[in-house]
């Protein structure tokens, strides 16, 4: 007997994306590494590549995550140097 039984069966209500299928499944189906989710409705786990492309263009594109953005450093590290390597060549 195995000490630790996968659970097949999935909570009803919960709806994943899974990356490997391309599918959506009602309850975690896959294992955790190769899904999106859990989503309240089917729709949303149909749309879960959409979703995510679109979440990866707003954080690609938020100047707060770049330096050069608004009060950001413009590159330079704490001791006022250009973060470069600056050795001689």
């Amino acid at each position: 007997m195995a000490l630790f039984k996968r659970r097949t069966v999935g909570k009803p209500g919960e709806w994943f994306y899974c990356l490997v299928h391309g599918t959506v499944e009602e309850g975690p189906q896959c294992r955790a590494a190769d899904r999106f989710g859990p989503y309240a409705t089917r729709e949303e786990a149909a749309h879960a590549m959409e979703t995510a492309r679109e979440r990866n263009l707003e954080w690609e594109t938020d100047p707060r995550w770049h330096d050069m953005g608004k009060g950001g450093s413009g590159g330079k590290n704490e001791s006022g140097g250009d973060g470069g390597g600056g050795g001689a060549a």
